[in-house]
């Protein structure tokens, strides 16, 4: 189900003034591919990536910001969690939070105040670490259209950066694509945790494997509630692709899960997961319910949807 422009919920100051951003350069055209956007704060480092591998470049911007393009200078990437520590330092307030399924890595969200585990091999990235696709009808060669990205989420945790690597373009770039990743992103403008998950689903799939066809996405018409494991009450919804007509090395179809809730400070918020389907490592869908169940709040959030 569609609902209207893609959502909103994470603010985007490189948008408005592409040319004062440090380290950005024109975007590399050519490629047919989405690209996944992303923003580091805690490095004062700019992400671009394509669908889901990281190429690291300069840039300046906290993690209001949600458009990265190519630059000039690269730089070292942010922390991810270890398996040997499953355990989460707090960005709160310095305690730690231990995972609620053994073992697994928690992941935390400052900024909407929300947590969630994911198993060892995922890679936690940093908290003010967003995350997003571009689109492909969006011409970033002119700088009018920095920035402009389909949906993001911020605060990470993404399952194998590497799965796929190809040149498709043959321009001697390669592009990394990994195999799924979670994270949560706000929801301005949504009315209730249906419409939170209903606005948002679809948009991972169309921006990661289907791009510019919307007829091979089947998703959801209506939510279903949901409770996780600490008690978050709230809606899901599932967008699924059948054949999609995206060419190349590492295309595939999609699925993708959203889950709308309100976190402590009364604010609509979603967790989102996407991944690659009909892949030999494709992520069961039980294994996506077992991270959902726990998604939880995590102290006062910083951010809001407003």
């Amino acid at each position: 189900m569609w609902l209207g422009e893609p959502p909103e919920g994470e603010q985007n100051p490189h948008s408005q003034n592409p040319s004062e951003q440090p380290g950005w350069a024109q975007l590399l055209s050519g490629r047919n591919r989405a690209k996944v956007v992303a923003i580091a704060a805690a490095s004062a480092v700019v992400v671009a990536a394509c669908v889901t591998g990281l190429l690291l470049l300069g840039g300046r911007r906290d993690d209001n910001a949600d458009g990265g393009r190519n630059a000039t200078a690269p730089a070292s990437a942010p922390q991810s969690a270890t398996a040997s520590a499953p355990a989460s330092k707090n960005p709160l307030g310095g305690a730690t939070e231990g995972p609620a399924v053994p073992g697994w890595k928690v992941v935390i969200n400052p900024k909407w105040g929300t947590a969630f585990d994911v198993p060892p091999d995922w890679d936690v990235k940093s908290p003010s670490l967003q995350i997003g696709f571009e689109d492909s009808k969006v011409d970033y060669s002119d700088p009018k259209n920095w920035g402009k990205v389909i949906i993001l989420m911020s605060a990470p945790a993404i399952l194998q950066d590497n799965w796929c690597l190809s040149d498709d373009d043959k321009d001697g770039r390669v592009e990394n694509n990994a195999l799924a990743a979670a994270g949560t992103k706000g929801a301005k403008g949504a009315k209730s945790t249906g419409d939170v998950a209903l606005s948002q689903v679809s948009w991972w799939v169309y921006g990661g494997y289907t791009q510019p066809d919307k007829k091979s996405i089947v998703s959801d018409r209506t939510t279903k509630p949901y409770t996780t494991k600490s008690g978050v009450k709230g809606s899901i919804a599932w967008a699924r692709s059948k054949n999609t007509p995206q060419k190349g090395k590492c295309a595939s179809d999609g699925k993708a899960v959203t889950f709308g809730f309100k976190n402590s400070a009364g604010d609509f918020v979603a967790w989102n997961l996407y991944g690659a389907t009909g892949v030999k490592d494709e992520l069961p869908d039980a294994t996506i319910m077992k991270i959902l169940s726990t998604v939880r709040l995590h102290g006062k959030p910083k951010g809001s949807s407003s």
